[in-house]
């Protein structure tokens, strides 16, 4: 959200909270899962043991969460923060971003999968009520980083460097992020090899970046597409989905070639700025 006073623009969240946005993220995520990896005793006598479904991991989980309400409150306040949400309701997007988020994403995996040799494999539920549980619950936890990396942080960082560069960054910030996961028993990642997931952060973020700036800020499809990479109906196709989603991020960013290498028409503010002013 900007105001333009004469030759300067002064943002009401500023480009300098993105350094308070990545600490307090980082702050939040491995200070709860630090605790796990290096007083391990300590933290299951207090907090018991740690799963996916412990409340601990899922605050760790809404780390970058957490920081964007944070800051949207402290520049924004309330009413900030109300149009802040507002970009959940903007959810239009080209005929290709959708058929890509419905279609594009399974695929992908399956290609990944028929590599691992896990396609086709057993259907990994009893019923549809875990399922159903299951995917609801999905829902609510990797999606939710998303107010974080694609409301605070995509916004800011398009201030001042093309969106490619922006979703770069923000992909290599995302997998680093994720370190503490490798060192958790019970989680996915610790039975991955870090680099190629790594290498897929910084793709992913790619991806979603023209799919952001093309529904001008959305943070509703930026989520359903984290909830398509982690939706549990999809087969198990890690390392190789990886090397599929560099190919489409190759060909994601050949398309949208005209728009990712240039500022002009990228999304930079974080809180709606002509609805904060027809507000005040």
């Amino acid at each position: 959200m900007a105001e333009v006073c004469g030759s300067r623009t002064r943002w009401v969240v500023p480009s300098a909270a993105l350094v308070m946005f990545v600490a307090l993220t980082f702050a939040v995520t491995w200070g709860l899962t630090g605790i796990y990896i290096f007083r391990a005793a300590l933290a299951v006598d207090w907090f018991g043991e740690l799963s996916g479904t412990h409340p601990v991991f899922i605050l760790a989980t809404w780390g970058p969460a957490l920081a964007a309400f944070t800051l949207v409150l402290a520049y924004g306040g309330m009413r900030g923060l109300r149009l802040f949400l507002t970009r959940l309701t903007l959810w239009r997007c080209s005929p290709g971003w959708a058929a890509f988020l419905l279609f594009g994403i399974p695929l992908t995996f399956a290609c990944g999968a028929i590599v691992k040799g896990t396609l086709p494999g057993p259907f990994p539920f009893d019923s549809l009520g875990p399922l159903l549980a299951v995917m609801a619950f999905m829902l609510f936890l990797g999606p939710v980083e998303e107010f974080g990396w694609r409301g605070v942080a995509q916004p800011i960082l398009q201030r001042h460097m093309a969106p490619i560069w922006a979703g770069l960054l923000i992909g290599a910030t995302w997998g680093i992020w994720h370190v503490p996961a490798f060192y958790l028993a019970g989680t996915v990642q610790s039975n991955w090899s870090f680099t190629p997931f790594f290498v897929g952060n910084v793709t992913l973020a790619v991806i979603v970046t023209p799919l952001f700036n093309a529904s001008r800020g959305s943070i509703l499809l930026p989520a359903l597409f984290h909830y398509q990479l982690i939706n549990p109906l999809w087969p198990d196709a890690q390392p190789y989905d990886t090397w599929f989603f560099v190919i489409v991020a190759i060909a994601v960013v050949w398309l949208n070639r005209a728009t990712m290498f240039t500022r002009q028409g990228a999304v930079t503010e974080v809180i709606p700025w002509t609805d904060m002013r027809r507000s005040e």
